[in-house]
């Protein structure tokens, strides 16, 4: 949930996140169906909250969860409700481009998503006190990481190793845009795509959602327990491919 990128492919789309966590934190559930509010969504699962920071729709509808907004805050616990469940709500609407705008923020601490629905690419921000909607460009590469963790200095870095990145690789997959999330960096372990900070702060998983025309796939590696994952919805319907 703390680095996201989103990259255009012919016939389709791609979403990476790299869920940057505590190490005491439990590892997360490989990537599922669940029934939230009715609604049928694919997700890895947080034990210990019960949410999740990515999810899928059988239509093949994406969106991404990040921690903070446009700055750093001071956090003013306690909160009413989890971000990662605040999420599943939004995700569970009917129509995945208004589940922000439809879902009550009141006591909820800031966080960002990113939504992508037939075509249409949404960045929702919620500040803490008001909430912003703005539309992206589908068709250009964009790249995201976590306010909460990184000062500006590393994200202007990271998006200058997205650019480099995707100019040596002018058409990239989701098996390159995986790698990208793992080895992307310059050697500092502390703001690299994959991070580690004293192994109390650590990259514990990638999670790459792909939408085609045909079909749409979720791809999910626990870094931690070496495990990779694997969710297809071919034609958009249920099938599970995992190893």
């Amino acid at each position: 949930m703390c680095t996201v990128s989103f990259l255009p492919v012919p016939g389709g789309a791609l979403i990476c996140s790299n869920r940057d966590e505590k190490k005491q934190r439990a590892s997360a559930l490989p990537p599922r169906w669940y029934q939230v509010n009715g609604a049928n969504l694919l997700f890895p699962k947080d034990p210990d909250g019960q949410g999740t920071w990515i999810s899928m729709k059988p239509n093949g509808h994406m969106a991404v969860l990040l921690n903070g907004a446009w700055k750093k805050h001071v956090p003013e616990y306690p909160y009413r409700k989890s971000r990662g469940l605040v999420f599943l709500e939004i995700c569970s609407a009917d129509q995945l481009l208004e589940g922000f705008d439809q879902v009550n923020l009141d006591q909820i601490e800031p966080f960002t998503v990113v939504v992508f629905q037939d075509g249409i690419l949404q960045e929702n921000i919620w500040d803490g006190n008001s909430k912003t909607t703005r539309y992206l460009s589908p068709l250009q590469a964009h790249i995201w990481s976590s306010v909460t963790l990184y000062e500006e200095a590393a994200i202007i870095r990271r998006r200058n190793w997205f650019r480099n990145w995707l100019a040596e690789h002018p058409e990239p997959d989701a098996a390159a845009l995986q790698l990208f999330h793992r080895f992307g960096g310059e050697g500092d372990t502390s703001n690299d795509l994959r991070m580690n900070r004293q192994n109390e702060m650590l990259t514990v998983s990638i999670t790459c959602m792909e939408w085609l025309q045909e079909k749409a796939s979720m791809y999910y590696t626990d870094l931690q327990n070496g495990e990779q994952f694997e969710v297809v919805l071919d034609a958009f319907t249920y099938s599970e491919i995992s190893s």
